[in-house]
């Protein structure tokens, strides 16, 4: 693992206590030895003109980090295969959380990062959770990807967990459920909201999570009760529908 200095460490914790990758008030210990995990992000590396961007680091670490703990296998896809970027601002130092620590020094996960699995060429079926990544990137990809969408719903027709954050649903939006109308239809989801766009003043991105799912039927949701000093841009839910999981979150996982 590699960590930051002390004197980052403490800003670190300072910008934690304002809403960035808050700690899980209620973690749990499982055994899921057995069982496989596929971890989806895109391969979009550019934000704007002299702005790169990509996965925001701890929005895929997290969740691997915390299926592999469990004993899963994990697998690592992107719609078209090949190189993950990994945006820039969320790896330094006081930014990334321990998880991303955990990634600088892991010669396995970065493997998987810069050789991820083609998306079409994914057996869906040989995993039980399917988890979306975020980040400004999954904006201009995930939302049309159309093997993407076909492997959703076939995830959702085997009845396999499915799961995401931030920008990560978007990769929802074009699948479909066993009647043929949209995944997301009258489902409660969440993702990155409106405001949360507007107020990061991250506007131009093609797809804005809210306005897409609720464009597909969605029962968005986004208002936490616990928002506080730092405000929509820092804020969090926890959204679940049956087997369905997206979370909203603007900076990254816990």
């Amino acid at each position: 693992m590699r960590r930051p200095s002390p004197p980052a460490l403490l800003v670190r914790k300072v910008v934690q206590k304002l809403g960035l990758h808050p700690d899980d008030p209620e973690p749990v210990e499982v055994d899921l030895t057995g069982h496989r995990a596929l971890v989806i992000a895109m391969p979009w590396l550019v934000l704007d003109i002299g702005k790169a961007t990509g996965v925001f680091a701890s929005e895929l670490t997290a969740a691997y980090y915390a299926f592999l703990d469990a004993g899963m296998e994990v697998e690592v896809a992107s719609p078209v295969g090949g190189v993950i970027p990994v945006d820039p601002l969320s790896v330094k130092s006081i930014i990334r959380t321990a998880a991303d620590d955990r990634l600088l020094a892991d010669a396995v996960l970065r493997t998987k990062i810069t050789n991820s699995l083609p998306i079409a060429s994914v057996d869906i079926n040989s995993y039980d959770i399917v988890y979306l990544a975020g980040g400004w990137g999954a904006a201009f990809d995930l939302g049309f990807s159309e093997p993407l969408a076909i492997k959703i719903t076939e995830a959702n027709a085997a009845d396999k967990i499915i799961g995401g954050v931030c920008h990560g649903p978007l990769g929802l939006i074009n699948a479909t459920a066993a009647n043929g109308r949209p995944l997301v239809e009258g489902r409660h989801v969440t993702g990155v909201s409106n405001r949360q766009v507007r107020d990061l003043r991250i506007t131009h991105t093609p797809q804005h999570p809210e306005t897409e799912l609720r464009r597909k039927g969605a029962r968005y949701e986004s208002q936490h009760p616990d928002l506080r000093c730092a405000g929509e841009p820092l804020g969090h839910r926890w959204q679940s529908d049956h087997r369905s999981e997206p979370e909203r979150r603007s900076h990254g996982g816990p």
